[in-house]
């Protein structure tokens, strides 16, 4: 894993950005977090790779608010297409 920055899904539409930053600062410096509102998912970028994957060893598949939580390295965002596009 080369990137810091981590996918959480399998979200309760009730967690906090601060309740993400709390839970994923134990495993290491939290440079942001980043919640896609009505959506069950976020993103949290850790200060390093090692930090990044040592959450997300301790983290995915674990019970949080209910909800067994999803985490993977983050990809970048598709390219949107412009054929759905509406003129």
């Amino acid at each position: 894993m080369e990137t810091s920055k981590l996918y959480v899904g399998n979200l309760t539409y009730s967690v906090t950005e601060k309740q993400l930053e709390e839970l994923f600062s134990q495993y290491g410096d939290v440079k942001s977090v980043r919640i896609i509102e009505r959506k069950g998912f976020g993103f949290v970028e850790m200060g390093s790779a090692e930090e990044a994957e040592k959450a997300m060893a301790a983290l995915n598949e674990t019970e949080y608010e209910g909800r067994t939580m999803r985490i993977d390295e983050a990809r970048p965002p598709r390219p949107r297409s412009d054929f759905n596009r509406r003129y």
